[in-house]
């Protein structure tokens, strides 16, 4: 596994150059093949080679989007150091008399590049995302192979015979280590996304986009916000009217 290149799948010919092929323009759902079931096997097979690539095709589209990431955190950080060394350079040259005094000037003005260079990449979360983009491709490779391990175990099982169940509990247990993928796939990309929206709302972004983003906030229905919020606890009891005692006759 190449964590910074496209993803090999050493299968068969076109299954890898299907996977390597153009990334798609996002990440999107894919529909369900539909076929017969009057061969369990071969319907499994296909199964398998439909959710292996939808993984090769989903760990493609993040390394495809972490080049140009890559590219310009790169420039950035170069530009920042770069910045910052000949800002400090320039005036203490200037201090040692070996080079004229306005150059301290300069030395300042590529202080001012090195500070707008960190906060373009801030702003952008160039490098984030480059490190994100990279990731989150390992974590799918590195289900992949677990699943590919399984699956061989799962054929090594049916070619020798099975031990235990019938045929139905066999492929109910194939299903069940392809869903369990499935969900898990779905659920690195979840979290990448949730660390992305993280990210833009803790500074990322303009307030301005902030309070777009955050004033829509989910609110349970059936809620009341009043104007006077009652504190968190147990509901009070209501104010009963005292009442005087009977007077002794």
């Amino acid at each position: 596994m190449q964590p910074e290149g496209l993803p090999q799948d050493g299968r068969n010919g076109d299954h890898g150059a299907g996977a390597a092929g153009p990334r798609p323009a996002d990440l999107a759902g894919r529909t369900f093949p539909l076929g017969d079931w009057g061969e369990p096997a071969v319907r499994l097979d296909e199964l398998y080679r439909w959710v292996e690539r939808g993984a090769l095709e989903t760990a493609a589209w993040y390394l495809t989007d972490r080049v140009w990431k890559r590219r310009g955190a790169r420039v950035l950080r170069g530009g920042a150091a770069a910045g910052a060394v000949t800002g400090a350079v320039l005036p203490l040259l200037g201090l040692a008399g070996v080079a004229g005094a306005g150059i301290a000037a300069w030395g300042y003005l590529a202080l001012l590049l090195a500070v707008a260079c960190v906060a373009v990449d801030r702003f952008f979360g160039v490098t984030s995302g480059w490190i994100r983009d990279v990731a989150t491709a390992q974590a799918v490779h590195r289900r992949l192979q677990v699943l590919q391990f399984d699956w061989a175990s799962e054929s090594v099982r049916e070619v020798l015979g099975p031990t235990d169940g019938t045929a139905a509990e066999a492929a109910e247990r194939c299903l069940g280590v392809l869903r369990r993928f499935s969900e898990d796939v779905t659920e690195l990309i979840r979290v990448e996304t949730a660390d992305w929206i993280v990210e833009f709302r803790n500074g990322s972004a303009p307030m301005g986009i902030q309070g777009a983003v955050t004033s829509a906030g989910r609110q349970d229905p059936g809620t009341t916000q009043g104007r006077f919020p009652l504190p968190p606890g147990p509901p009070a009891r209501p104010n009963m009217p005292r009442q005087r005692p009977p007077e002794p006759r």
